[in-house]
């Protein structure tokens, strides 16, 4: 009867932490979820990032505000937002997006003096395969 009684107590244990490991699961899921507010751009995953460098540029196509677009990449926390910029740029010429997207992203890099000391030759380059489709 003893052995009974260990292996009562044992398959009541089992139960017990399975029924407070699924009642945890349901409270921290669906009642009372994780809400993030006021999460830094520097905090997303680079792919966002990406995408938030992207909006900037675009941002900056329509209205050529700088300072506005430094004060904004400033956020990701990068030391040099410039090589950010232009590497994404020639990433996406890799890539083949949209053409569009490439000519912002290489003006952006542009006026943030990523191209300064290479001649414009690079700049030009980008911009004309971005607008070439070439993939």
């Amino acid at each position: 009867m003893h052995d009974r009684d260990r292996v009562l107590t044992m398959a009541m244990a089992g139960v017990g932490i399975i029924v407070g490991l699924l009642a945890g699961l349901f409270v921290g899921w669906v009642l009372w979820p994780v809400q993030y507010t006021d999460t830094d751009i520097a905090d997303l995953k680079p792919v966002y990032q990406d995408e938030y460098i992207l909006m900037v540029s675009a941002a900056y196509a329509v209205n050529g505000d700088l300072e506005q677009a430094q004060m904004r990449l400033a956020l990701l926390n990068d030391p040099d937002p410039a090589r950010r910029v232009a590497l994404l740029a020639e990433s996406l010429i890799a890539r083949g997006a949209e053409p569009g997207d490439i000519e912002n992203l290489v003006n952006l890099a542009d006026a943030l003096g990523a191209y300064s000391g290479q001649g414009t030759s690079l700049r030009t380059s980008a911009v004309a395969i971005s607008r070439a489709g070439w993939r």
